[in-house]
């Protein structure tokens, strides 16, 4: 099950790129992270509500809520810099050097999680560092 919400992930994302570089024509870039932020507040607040779910938040120990903190600094720093980067780039180049989170994810996993490294995520993480590559220059 975790492999369709990925999938599904995949395409809301690009639908985000397509989408958000159309959006943010003529808009400061920062402006429209604030209006995108305020809309997936609203939406998550909203699911949290809708599935009733809403009592867990005095259950959160303290280390959870300092990386859920940290997290969210990432998240909004990784908006902004996205939109900046849609608003002077084309989608097409942008998404796949913003796509390089995947190279930089398993890195992380593998020093701080500790998760396996193996050769066919060597090979992937060449793949997608060549597939960029191809497609920026």
């Amino acid at each position: 099950m975790w492999f369709v919400f990925a999938l599904l992930s995949a395409v809301f994302a690009a639908a985000t790129s397509i989408l958000a570089k159309v959006g943010i024509e003529g808009v400061n870039s920062t402006l429209a992270t604030a209006i995108r932020t305020v809309v997936v507040l609203v939406m998550a607040w909203g699911m949290v509500f809708l599935t009733g779910t809403q009592s867990g938040i005095g259950k959160i120990g303290g280390r959870s809520w300092l990386f859920l903190i940290l997290s969210g600094l990432a998240t909004g720093a990784s908006w902004l810099c996205y939109y900046r980067a849609l608003q002077i780039g084309e989608a097409s180049k942008v998404v796949p050097v913003d796509k390089l989170s995947v190279i930089i994810t398993l890195m992380l996993a593998f020093v701080f999680l500790h998760e396996r490294f193996t050769a066919k995520s060597l090979v992937g993480c060449l793949l997608i560092g060549a597939g960029t590559l191809a497609m920026v220059l």
